[in-house]
């Protein structure tokens, strides 16, 4: 039986063209997240199953790609559930592995501790356009900053960093997850009902008030309730200042220092950004984590019609480890949706570097090709890109794939015809 060449479903091979892009991409996100401060860490891909399932990671576990376990660890016979097997874990996102990471070296990190950490992670998700099984993430986290800086400097380092990729013109969008409480209390849902709400109301853009009351109906909910809670939306829609509405109208089920806090994010980053976009409040804003515990915060871009990154404060996550909260927030960048973005758009990576190419005839003798590869060698160490390559048969087509990877130049070597 042939061997399957094709790569596993939901994953993708990168060819050449697209690995430049990736590449430059990844070296302006290290360059800029560098100057904000923020160090490179890595943490393996395979995680414990315990840490992965424990109920932080909201529908991306049920995503989780699980592994066995291994040599006398495994025993198919006694086996009676899932738990009996399955030990480990491939990760589904970075910052599960993030802070187990900092809840076992927090005596050997800085307060606060500014991280940012790249790599591929793997959901068992259906694969869609900008959507795999095996993608990269690229997450910036600040831990052990209990202030608004921490959101300020994570919303401005990542807008900074695609405004030097080229980006503009998109949104940041903003909420809280305490409003989103306060909201939903406020329109008489019991507490412990608020996940499933939320899960409705993250499907606003997509079905509209109309359905969003409907599947609300659906779970059981009291139409007083929904009637209250839309009623809401409505007022946002209307009112000259959505912040300022909520303000009024939730009372006592909204802290005075939630509004503050908003106002501070947004006032600051709107007053200091270095890129081009806007940052709007989105009380229907609700980010699938359900360990979020204060602002969180999207990138919306009009050419993908849709979300490109986003992320928000999760100060009770570290706990879970250790038993001991700490403040953290992060923010993570849609890398894989940048780079489809970028890949339609056309884009080439700039380059200040000359690219030429030495087209070599076969039959060329040792001293000619030896000659040729020492002038490349020079050129090479006065900052030119060489590539010293064979003269296929079909010239043309050869050259044609050259000047689509960059190379400007054309040298051609050809053999001495024997006498």
């Amino acid at each position: 039986m042939a061997l399957n060449k094709k790569p596993v479903n939901g994953m993708k091979d990168i060819l050449p063209v697209e690995m430049q892009i990736r590449d430059y991409v990844i070296g302006i996100i290290k360059e800029t997240y560098g100057k904000f401060g923020f160090t490179s860490i890595e943490t393996p891909c395979v995680e414990h199953i315990e840490n992965l399932s424990s109920k932080q990671g909201g529908e991306n576990e049920k995503l989780i790609f699980k592994i066995l376990k291994r040599g006398e660890k495994l025993n198919l016979q006694t086996a009676a559930t899932e738990n009996d097997v399955v030990d480990g874990g491939l990760r589904y996102d970075l910052t599960v592995p993030l802070v187990r990471y900092y809840s076992g070296h927090a005596n050997e990190l800085p307060v606060p501790f500014k991280a940012l950490q790249m790599g591929p992670v793997w959901r068992a998700d259906r694969p869609q356009r900008g959507r795999y099984r095996q993608f990269m993430q690229c997450d910036i986290d600040i831990l052990g900053e209990a202030s608004n800086l921490a959101e300020i400097e994570l919303i401005l380092a990542t807008t900074t960093t695609l405004g030097a990729i080229g980006f503009k013109n998109f949104q940041i969008r903003i909420n809280d997850r305490r409003i989103l409480k306060a909201m939903a209390a406020y329109s008489g849902f019991a507490e412990e009902s608020f996940d499933s709400v939320f899960i409705t109301l993250d499907k606003m853009d997509k079905v509209g008030m109309e359905g969003v009351a409907t599947e609300l109906s659906n779970n059981g909910f009291a139409a007083e309730g929904i009637e209250k809670y839309l009623g809401l939306f409505s007022g946002l829609a209307t009112a000259p200042n959505g912040i300022d509405f909520l303000d009024k109208t939730l009372g006592d089920h909204l802290k005075p220092e939630v509004i503050g806090d908003l106002r501070e994010i947004i006032d600051s980053v709107a007053g200091t950004k270095a890129a081009e976009f806007e940052i709007v409040f989105d009380p229907t804003l609700v980010r699938g984590m359900s360990y979020y515990t204060g602002p969180i915060f999207e990138v919306a871009m009009p050419e993908f019609g849709g979300s490109c990154g986003g992320g928000g404060r999760y100060d009770q996550m570290v706990g879970r480890f250790t038993g001991k909260e700490v403040p953290a927030c992060g923010f993570s960048i849609g890398f894989e949706r940048i780079i489809l973005l970028l890949m339609e758009s056309g884009f080439t990576v700039p380059t200040k570097a000359k690219k030429k190419v030495y087209l070599l005839e076969k039959g060329l003798s040792t001293t000619e090709l030896c000659r040729i590869i020492a002038a490349a060698q020079t050129e090479r160490q006065e900052g030119c890109q060489v590539l010293v390559t064979r003269m296929n048969k079909n010239k043309k087509f050869q050259k044609e794939q050259l000047i689509k990877e960059g190379y400007e130049e054309f040298c051609e070597f050809y053999c001495e015809p024997l006498n």
